[in-house]
């Protein structure tokens, strides 16, 4: 990883992490003409219409469900957590690494962050919504949802305080707001630069009041550092806490495949995998989409590739030791359900998670393939893929059979489960696109710091 100072007057042929000839002012210009005028906006009209599509048909999906209930869902005895809950980790785990990439590798001053931070956290931001729906709506009567808050009521009734699921919902909640705060505190110096270079007036209060009055001073910048390093401070330990908690909810059962102390490291890596696989997906769309290979370089996409290699790595380890400390335990039940897993009815799933996420990142070690956009984008939608089959085979195999061989029962997706899921993507695409058309994509003055003056400056 590279360390080098954020200074200018740097040799740029040497930096694998800013092109040829990127001054003060050239990237200003490339990054603000994407909010500012758009290039593409044809484009993105398609996409956003598509989007909006799909957001439509997860408004009546979950407009249906608070009508009928959730028994529109495939849900059954002993398969009580279908789609919901695959979902609900697919997407905490999604959310996981832009949390990652920004705030420790800012705490670690590593400047390769500094081109796709931005985007990484967005996608952090729209994954943790999506996110939080699932959890809400699988309650079944949604509207008491605050009753898992730990408030003062006048009915004395509290949470239990020994349930994962309450730290479960402490700590998106915690993860959601920290995440909000960390990035909007680090997009106020690119808001004052697109509030003194948008041309209409609308646009230049907007951003002006976004902005908070920023004017650039020393007291600003070192208020705002400050502020910037705390929060991301406090950030790093919550991507633990999330989705380790996440993990902590199957290993507290007595469930087989589910009962292991692995499950929490094991699901915190598997979600920085998950994560930078969308970071990947996104960086490489938005370098291609606007031409900016001079910002986000094909060294980050280098770094990315190897941080999706590293965390896939360690995810194929724990399928690895799952596969070591059922043979080894000698538990029936545990032996009976890898079994199910090898060769059962949903073995698609497991065998569809061996080829996305052990065989194929394997071409990652490569340098070729991780400077690659295609090929980083292809691997980074089989990981995506590979990741949610993953969630699929953990919970649907466990539950669809338990102790009991009465009590055995297959479990199929409903039409309204599909819907509800592809709305979920549905929401998570238009506010990706609505914030690369409205705030500038990538860090404006992060990159500058790696740039060299003007020389008419």
């Amino acid at each position: 990883m590279s360390s080098g100072s954020a200074t200018g007057g740097r040799e740029h042929a040497a930096d694998p992490f800013l092109g040829e000839g990127q001054t003060y002012g050239a990237v200003t210009g490339a990054i603000s003409t994407i909010t500012l005028d758009h290039p593409g906006q044809r484009r993105w009209l398609i996409l956003f219409a598509c989007a909006l599509a799909l957001l439509g048909l997860f408004a009546i999906s979950l407009s249906y469900l608070l009508i009928a209930g959730v028994g529109i869902w495939g849900n059954n005895i002993p398969v009580t957590w279908g789609f919901d809950i695959i979902n609900y980790v697919w997407w905490i785990g999604i959310g996981n690494a832009g949390t990652l990439i920004s705030a420790l590798l800012l705490m670690l001053r590593q400047t390769w962050r500094n081109a796709i931070n931005r985007m990484a956290e967005a996608m952090t931001l729209m994954a943790a919504v999506c996110a939080a729906i699932y959890p809400v709506i699988h309650l079944g009567r949604p509207w008491y949802f605050y009753w898992n808050l730990p408030y003062p009521n006048t009915m004395l009734l509290w949470p239990q305080f020994r349930s994962p699921l309450f730290w479960d919902a402490m700590a998106i909640m915690i993860y959601l707001t920290t995440s909000l705060l960390f990035w909007y505190i680090g997009l106020i110096p690119d808001l004052a630069t697109m509030r003194d270079r948008a041309r209409t007036r609308f646009r230049r209060q907007a951003y002006g009041v976004f902005a908070l009055g920023w004017r650039g001073s020393s007291r600003h910048w070192a208020r705002w550092r400050q502020a910037y390093v705390t929060i991301a401070a406090c950030a790093v330990p919550l991507v633990v806490a999330v989705h380790s908690g996440v993990g902590l909810l199957f290993a507290a059962s007595i469930e087989p495949g589910w009962h292991g102390t692995i499950q929490p490291p094991f699901f915190v890596f598997g979600a920085a995998f998950s994560g930078f696989a969308v970071v990947a997906m996104i960086a490489v769309t938005v370098r291609h989409a606007f031409g900016i290979d001079g910002i986000v370089t094909a060294g980050h996409l280098d770094m990315l590739g190897k941080a999706m290699l590293g965390t896939g790595l360690a995810t194929a380890y724990g399928y690895l030791m799952e596969l070591f400390t059922t043979w080894y335990g000698g538990e029936s039940f545990e032996q009976a359900l890898m079994l199910e897993r090898l060769g059962g009815v949903y073995a698609w799933s497991f065998w569809g998670v061996i080829l996305c996420n052990v065989v194929v990142i394997q071409t990652l070690w490569f340098r070729a393939v991780r400077r690659n956009s295609l090929a980083l984008f292809t691997i980074g939608l089989g990981v995506a893929a590979g990741m949610w089959f993953e969630r699929f085979m953990i919970i649907v195999i466990t539950l669809h059979h338990d102790f009991l061989p009465s009590s055995s029962h297959l479990y199929t997706p409903s039409f309204w489960d599909l819907s509800t899921f592809a709305g979920s993507v549905g929401l998570f695409l238009t506010a990706m696109l609505l914030f690369i058309r409205y705030v500038p994509v990538v860090s404006i003055f992060e990159v500058r710091e790696m740039a060299v003056p003007d020389r008419s400056s």
